[in-house]
């Protein structure tokens, strides 16, 4: 028999719909256990132990909540379990994913984050198939590590590293891995193994102590056509994630006003000893001219990873240490499978 911690967090797979407005309720919860004992095919028996961490809408969250759900699972001595499933809504699904396995990166059994794209009511539902496939990846033994096994509709069911989610494309509610390569796909209670690396324990250089304390002083921006750096308050602000195009660039050109350039918030943070970090890019040997200028003139590239680990790496980081050397040991480092 197997045990398996199921933490509730609330979203879209704990709610229902009443009177045309989606919210959740306590109920859904332990219904989602319930239709999957009616809908199991078989294997392993299995125990459930169940506790309701948090109870919100993925859309309201903040970093605080976190260390929350942390101390939720932590509380449960998760040694003793054969694996855990955290449930949680779509909408920062890639930012607790990376929570959670930057966190619980030496976690010797499997944690994987569960989520439905519709309520479970909803004939269209995927959460019951993604709670499945998780219990029989904790079943099968399958690897240790942060997982989030999710179905795109009319496709086929893929388990996504924790550290290489990314977030839902715009208007729809599919997920897909940086560059499309997810960990292995899953049919017919079948687990099929596509990247190798992302299933082997990484073992990092860095070995320091980590603490569930994400910095609230990192403030990250996406960039856009017009986007004026003036308007930016800095005040509290210890470090700025810089988002890049998909090419890793963003403007460095005052062709159009100072103010809207990036070598004009580098300078400001630079008075204001500010570091400014960019992502995502993927490193080679060439590179285009705007994003070498931005690194001639302080800015420091997180490379290979996306912009949801760097930014909550980054949290983790400036929310651990002070000094520069050891948040830059860690940052370098291959935490959990982030790096390509």
């Amino acid at each position: 028999m197997k045990n398996i911690l199921v933490v509730f967090t609330g979203g879209t797979i704990g709610s229902t719909v009443t009177a045309g407005t989606i919210n959740t309720l306590s109920t859904t919860a332990f219904k989602l256990l319930q239709l999957f004992e009616q809908h199991d095919k078989g294997g392993e028996a299995i125990q459930f132990k169940s506790v309701s961490a948090l109870q919100i809408l993925s859309e309201n969250l903040a970093p605080p909540v976190w260390p929350c759900l942390i101390k939720a699972i932590e509380a449960e001595s998760p040694a003793q379990y054969d694996g855990i499933i955290v449930t949680h809504g779509t909408d920062t699904l890639a930012y607790t994913a990376n929570a959670l396995s930057f966190y619980f990166h030496l976690l010797p059994i499997p944690l994987l984050v569960v989520s439905s794209d519709y309520p479970l009511d909803d004939p269209r539902a995927n959460g019951l198939e993604n709670f499945s496939c998780a219990v029989d990846f904790i079943r099968q033994g399958q690897a240790t590590g942060v997982f989030v096994p999710y179905r795109n509709q009319q496709q086929i069911m893929q388990v996504h590293q924790g550290t290489r989610l990314t977030c839902s494309l715009q208007l729809g509610g599919d997920f897909y891995s940086v560059q499309h390569k997810s960990a292995m796909r899953y049919e017919k209670q079948t687990f099929t193994l596509l990247d190798s690396k992302q299933v082997t324990r990484i073992k990092s250089k860095w070995d320091g102590e980590l603490q569930a304390q994400f910095s609230a002083q990192v403030l990250m921006i996406k960039p856009y056509p017009g986007l004026n750096y003036d308007h930016l308050n800095l005040e509290g602000v210890k470090a700025v994630l810089h988002d890049l195009y998909h090419s890793g660039t963003a403007c460095a050109s005052t062709q159009w006003g100072e103010e809207h350039s990036l070598l004009s918030l580098l300078e400001r943070c630079a008075q204001q000893g500010i570091k400014v970090y960019l992502a995502p890019a993927i490193k080679s040997v060439d590179a285009y001219e705007s994003t070498r200028v931005l690194l001639e003139k302080g800015a420091i590239m997180l490379w290979n990873m996306s912009i949801e680990a760097a930014y909550v790496k980054l949290m983790l980081a400036y929310g651990n240490w002070t000094e520069l050397s050891q948040i830059q040991a860690f940052l370098e480092a291959d935490i959990a499978g982030e790096m390509l």
